[in-house]
């Protein structure tokens, strides 16, 4: 029997709701919970409803917004004249009633038509003044969008100036991941024992969104540019072809692929050509756009309040196959995340055989319910990393079990924990051979127990050759046994030994740093340390004592608390202490209280540009040694920035924000102020 029909103004309502979740995945918090295929449904069909319905048409409706809200994270600024995005076609039918509305509007069939790739990334915008590049600013909501400018100047084919010195100069265009340094990406947060980024779209909208410009740089972001939106000192041009020859002369990156037609007819088959290459690219592309060439008629045919009436993007359907699950594997990654793995009976897909597919967590696995023998349809996330994107129920063998995770780590067998709130569950063991790489270059990190010389080279021969299993194996290490390596030699080997003889006596907060306990960083093993003295009154202390300790929230606590009840942890404590590491802190690590008067005493302090009188790890330990406590991002939490020379964008977020703002002389007059006799 059918379903009886929803009432439109139900359903609409129902469907405003999903949109609005999906585009706050999509677009503010980067996680796609679904394809754009089927995102593009839901729009569809709430364009249906309204269509049929003038009535329900919303001021929220998705079918009135253009992109998703600027983030709270980042300046917002005013879009000069909105960035509009583009309305999409899935078929030839489709595309030439796109034409046919055109007629309709400006009289007679465009003369020409340019065909570009649709690439798959983030639209943005740039400012130019007086030839200098002046600011970045995402899409936004298409009237505001976000200050971007800091990460914007790490991507290395974006001029800084510009060959003329135009008074001002406004380009649109898209960033993206390119499809190498995506893979390079995935396959670090992989041995990371990260989630891998689901595709190069979302990648590259999270790169530019981050608050540390420095990461964003290492992504190796790219761009591709295809808008004069406003320029002063050049007369205007009359063809966006001839705009994408002035790009090129600017020193701007165009697409080679963009091609020019004379009818739909052949932009149809320009099309098809570039869907023949798309394998071949090294950035993600989902389509083609199809542009009005004549910028006269572009005028003429203007916009709706959220599409371009002159332009198109028509959409590639994605290519899916079905398969079965063989079993579901679980991989430790070298964090200690648990990652469950589809196996699968091989299948081609988008032209390579497929046998596994990332099923990315628990909650993941329970959200689709897949199980062993199930009949699953596949898709390639970004054409990249095949991910299942839901289960055939009607074709489960009877007998099927949901999947369960294990609650020891295959690995090693130490206990599995998953913390409130968190979706990844975790290895607690010290030594569990998943985890021994990333464990040992954690112990030798300046942060950690300061080994020089102990770096990925050393730790793989290290690993390969079977001389070290675990940290404390490390100290078993002789200068002969060390100079047999390749390319080490006896004065090498004899540095690295000495290095580890000098790590036996580093304070007691390094070690607790070293070990790799959840949560445990720089500050907070600080903190254990001159809290608790040593090693054993840590290891017997209650989460409770753990939690009544300031800066320990009760995160950290059971994650210190779950590294010490796992049997193979205190093993290895007990072999460091036998190799003659410290477990105890020195006297002085005992840190006395701060002065009644410190200004910093309970505070949140952000440090942002250089530091003439100091390095930036000096004005750290002077702020944490006065009671204060040293972040690396802003908020509404932030107590006060103190900004040096060259303050980047964490000086406007503190702005924005209103927090305070402290230069170099008053940093001077506040630590001045703490010392005795002096005012």
């Amino acid at each position: 029997m059918t379903a009886p029909k929803k009432d439109p103004r139900e359903r609409a309502a129902e469907l405003r709701e999903l949109i609005a979740l999906h585009r706050r995945k999509y677009y503010t918090d980067d996680q796609p919970e679904i394809s754009d295929a089927e995102y593009d449904a839901l729009e569809r069909e709430l364009a249906a409803i309204e269509t049929e319905h003038p009535d329900l048409v919303t001021p929220d409706s998705s079918t009135q917004r253009v992109g998703g809200e600027p983030s709270a994270s980042f300046v917002n600024v005013p879009h000069r004249t909105p960035l509009l995005s583009l309305d999409n076609a899935y078929s030839e039918e489709e595309l030439r009633a796109w034409e046919a509305r055109l007629v309709r509007v400006i009289g007679d069939t465009a003369r020409r038509y340019v065909v570009e790739p649709k690439i798959d990334g983030m639209s943005i915008a740039l400012w130019y003044r007086n030839g200098v590049f002046e600011r970045g600013l995402t899409r936004g909501n298409g009237v505001v969008g976000e200050d971007v400018t800091a990460n914007v100047r790490t991507i290395r084919s974006i001029p800084d100036r510009l060959p003329k010195a135009l008074p001002f100069l406004e380009v649109r265009g898209e960033l993206f991941m390119p499809l190498t340094s995506f893979r390079e990406l995935n396959d670090a947060r992989q041995a990371a024992g990260l989630p891998p980024l689901a595709n190069p779209r979302n990648a590259a909208a999270g790169s530019v969104r981050l608050l540390d410009a420095t990461v964003t740089a290492a992504r190796k972001l790219d761009g591709f540019f295809y808008a004069l939106a406003d320029v002063e000192g050049e007369p205007p041009v009359a063809a966006h072809t001839e705009a994408l020859k002035r790009l090129t002369a600017l020193g701007f990156r165009v697409n080679p692929a963009n091609a020019v037609f004379d009818s739909l007819d052949e932009a149809i088959a320009g099309i098809e050509a570039i869907r023949r290459i798309r394998d071949e690219l090294d950035y993600q592309i989902d389509g083609a756009v199809v542009k009005v060439d004549e910028i006269e008629l572009q005028r003429k045919a203007g916009s709706t309040s959220k599409f371009p009436r002159w332009a198109v993007a028509f959409k590639y359907p994605p290519e899916q196959a079905a398969t079965r699950v063989r079993a579901i594997g679980v991989q430790v990654g070298r964090t200690g995340a648990l990652t469950p793995v589809a196996e699968l009976e091989p299948v081609l897909l988008a032209g390579t055989t497929v046998s596994r597919a990332t099923l990315h967590n628990e909650d993941e696995v329970a959200r689709k319910d897949v199980r062993v023998g199930d009949l699953v349809v596949i898709e390639k996330a970004g054409e990249i990393i095949p991910q299942v994107l839901r289960v055939v129920v009607d074709a489960r063998p009877a007998d099927s079990e949901p999947f369960v995770m294990p609650d020891r780590c295959p690995a090693c067998g130490s206990a599995v924990v998953r913390e409130e709130g968190e979706v990844a569950s975790r290895c607690t063991g010290a030594v569990c051979p998943a985890k021994r790489r990333e464990a040992l270059l954690h112990f030798a990190s300046r942060t950690g127990m300061d080994i020089q010389g102990l770096g990925d080279a050393l730790v793989e021969q290290l690993l390969a050759t079977e001389l070290v299993r675990d940290v404390a194996d490390l100290y078993t290490l002789d200068v002969a046994v060390l100079a047999e390596l390749p390319r080490m030699g006896k004065k090498s080997a004899a540095n690295v030994k000495a290095e580890l003889d000098a790590s036996r006596s580093r304070p007691l907060h390094k070690l607790l740093f070293a070990l790799g306990i959840r949560h445990v960083g720089d500050r907070a093993a600080k903190v254990l340390a001159s809290s608790f003295g040593s090693v054993t009154s840590l290891e017997q202390a209650p989460q409770a004592s753990l939690e009544a300790i300031p800066e320990i929230g009760p995160k950290t606590a059971a994650a210190v608390r779950a590294f010490f009840d796992e049997p193979q942890n205190r093993e290895l404590i007990s072999r460091l202490a036998a190799a003659g590491l410290r477990m105890e802190a020195a006297p002085d690590e005992l840190a006395p209280e701060p002065p009644a008067d410190s200004p910093f005493a309970g505070k949140t302090v952000v440090l942002t540009g250089t530091l003439s009188a100091m390095s930036r790890d000096q004005a750290k330990s002077r702020i944490e040694a006065l009671g204060g406590r040293v972040s690396g991002t802003v908020s509404k939490k932030t107590d006060f920035v103190i900004a040096g020379e060259d303050a980047g964008s964490k000086l406007d977020k503190a702005t924005a924000l209103g927090v305070r703002v402290v230069d170099p002389d008053e940093f001077a007059r506040m630590l001045a102020a703490t010392i005795p006799g002096r005012a």
